[in-house]
C-alpha cells in the first residue's frame, strides 16, 4: 500500500553509502537517500521526504543489484534498527567504511593520510557482548516486546533472536520476554541490559518499582536455568546491584597478550566486541611504539583499556577521565595487575582543556586519545610548541571529529598524519570506528 505522500516513478544509479548506511545518489544536481540501496546499483525507488537540496526514499525495485548485495542473515533486518547493512558482503562493508574514512578527512579538513593501514576486522556475526535492550509491555501484540528500537522508530521491534548477539544471549530474547510477562511489574521495566564476560554474563534489569516478593522467585529460577547473573537497577548505573546469584564469578575480559584482566561493573563502558578490542590494543601500542623511560598520556582513558598495556611495555603513563567511576575502575585494575607504579589516573573534564592547564600536567613524549564522539577539538588545541608529544595515535568512534581534528593538527599544530585506517568494531551497522597515527614534524 502507497502512502499519500510518497511519489512513485523514480530510476537513480546509487554511487556510494552515507554514514547512516543508506545508499547515496543524484539526480539533476540533487542528492537521494536511500534505505537499502547499493553502491553501483540501479534501483527505483519512490519519494518520502523532499526538500530543495535532497531527497529521501523508499527501495522499490532493484533493476541492476550490486555484487556486493548478499541475503540478510536475521529474519528481522529491515524491521529491527540493531543493523544496517547485513544485505551487504562483510568485506563490503568494510571497504565503504574505508572510503567514508578517506572521504570525510579529504572533505572536510583536505587531509590525507601518508598511508592507509589495513583495516581491522573479525567475527561477523555473534560479537556484541555489550548491548541495551528495550522492553515494552504491548497487550495488543501478545505481551512484552525485548528487542532493539524498529528502525527510525521508537516503538521495539517484534524479535525472537539476534544473530550479532553471542548466541547463548540471543536464545534468551525468547525467555525474557516470557519471564517478563510474568511480573507484576512488566509495565516498569523499560529496559535490559547485557553484559557479557569470560566466565559470567549479566543482565541488568532496568526497574521503576520494586519487584515484590511474588516476582522474585520468577527471577531466580531464570537465572538458575539459563546460567546467567541478575542485576537490578533502580535509577542511574550506580544504582544497579548483583540480585541472583550472589555467587557468580567476576565480570571481566583480558588482554592475554599483556597479562592484564580488567574487571568491570556491567553498566560501565567497555568495547562491545573484545576480539576486535584485543587487535585494536595491538596495532595502537605498535604505532605508539612505548618505551621504557617515556612519559606518555592516556586522554579519555575510560577504565585502562590502553592505559595498562603502555605500562606493561615499561612507559610511564598518566591516564585522564571524565568519569569518576571509571578512573576509581582503572584504579583498581592497575593496582591488581601490579602496575600502581608505573601509572597514574586523574579525573579531569577533557573538553574544557585549556593551554595552562595542560602545560601544568608537565611534557609528556606521546599522547593516545581516545575520545567519545565529540572528538577532542579543545584538547588539541591546547597544545604549543612546549606542551607538544612528538607522536600521537588517535582511535575515533566518529570520521567527521576525527577529520575535523586532523586538520587542526595538520593545519596549525605542525603534525603529519602518517596513516589511518578503519576498525570494524560493528560489523553489519554503518559505524565507523578508526585509528590514526600523527607525528610532530621537525623544525625549520
Amino acid at each position: 500500500m502507497q502512502a499519500s505522500n510518497v511519489i512513485p516513478g523514480n530510476i537513480a544509479l546509487i554511487e556510494s553509502l552515507d554514514q547512516e548506511g543508506r545508499g547515496v545518489g543524484r539526480i539533476e544536481g540533487k542528492v537521494i537517500f536511500i534505505d537499502g540501496a547499493l553502491p553501483g546499483e540501479k534501483i527505483t525507488y519512490r519519494t518520502t521526504r523532499s526538500k530543495a537540496s535532497y531527497e529521501i526514499g523508499k527501495l522499490d525495485q532493484i533493476l541492476k543489484a550490486s555484487p556486493m548485495r548478499t541475503q540478510p542473515q536475521c529474519p528481522h533486518f529491515g524491521v529491527c534498527g540493531g543493523c544496517a547493512l547485513q544485505h551487504m558482503d562483510i568485506a563490503a562493508q568494510v571497504a565503504a567504511k574505508q572510503r567514508m574514512l578517506e572521504d570525510d578527512l579529504w572533505h572536510i579538513s583536505k587531509v590525507k593520510p601518508e598511508t592507509m593501514l589495513p583495516p581491522i576486522y573479525g567475527p561477523a556475526w555473534g560479537y556484541r557482548h555489550k548491548a541495551r535492550l528495550r522492553a515494552r509491555y504491548v497487550p495488543l501484540k501478545g505481551g512484552v516486546l525485548v528487542g532493539f528500537n524498529e528502525k527510525s522508530s521508537s516503538y521495539v521491534a517484534v524479535m525472537h533472536e539476534c544473530h550479532v548477539l553471542p548466541p547463548h544471549i540471543s536464545a534468551l530474547i525468547v525467555p525474557l520476554q516470557e519471564l517478563l510477562a510474568k511480573l507484576s511489574i512488566k509495565d516498569r521495566m523499560p529496559q535490559v541490559e547485557v553484559a557479557v564476560g569470560e566466565h559470567v554474563s549479566v543482565l541488568v534489569f532496568r526497574v521503576l518499582d520494586p519487584v515484590t516478593p511474588e516476582d522474585e522467585p520468577l527471577i531466580r529460577e531464570f537465572a538458575d536455568t539459563y546460567g546467567v547473573q541478575v542485576w537490578l537497577q533502580s535509577k542511574g548505573p550506580e544504582t544497579a546491584k548483583p540480585f541472583h546469584p550472589l555467587d557468580a564469578p567476576e565480570l571481566s575480559y583480558s588482554l592475554p597478550e599483556y597479562d592484564l584482566v580488567y574487571p568491570f561493573k556491567p553498566t560501565e563502558f567497555t568495547q562491545v566486541n573484545p576480539q576486535i578490542n584485543s587487535v585494536l590494543v595491538r596495532r595502537a601500542l605498535r604505532l605508539l611504539d612505548p618505551q621504557p623511560g617515556e612519559r606518555i598520556a592516556d586522554f579519555f582513558c575510560g577504565l585502562g583499556n590502553f592505559t595498562l598495556p603502555i605500562a606493561r611495555m615499561g612507559a610511564s603513563v598518566l591516564g585522564m577521565e571524565g568519569s569518576a567511576a571509571l578512573v576509581q575502575r582503572a584504579r583498581e585494575s592497575a593496582e591488581r595487575n601490579g602496575l600502581m607504579h608505573a601509572v597514574e589516573f586523574r579525573e579531569a573534564d577533557l573538553f574544557e582543556k585549556t593551554a595552562d592547564s595542560l602545560a601544568a600536567l608537565g611534557h609528556f613524549d606521546k599522547w593516545l586519545i581516545d575520545p567519545p564522539r565529540d572528538g577532542a577539538m579543545e584538547l588539541i588545541k591546547a597544545i604549543e610548541e612546549n606542551t607538544a608529544p612528538k607522536r600521537i595515535v588517535y582511535v575515533s568512534c566518529n570520521p567527521a571529529t576525527l577529520a575535523r581534528d586532523a586538520g587542526l593538527l595538520v593545519q596549525v599544530k605542525g603534525y603529519r598524519m602518517v596513516a589511518a585506517g578503519v576498525v570494524n568494531m560493528f560489523p553489519h551497522t554503518a559505524h565507523v570506528e578508526s585509528i590514526a597515527l600523527f607525528e610532530k614534524q621537525a623544525a625549520e
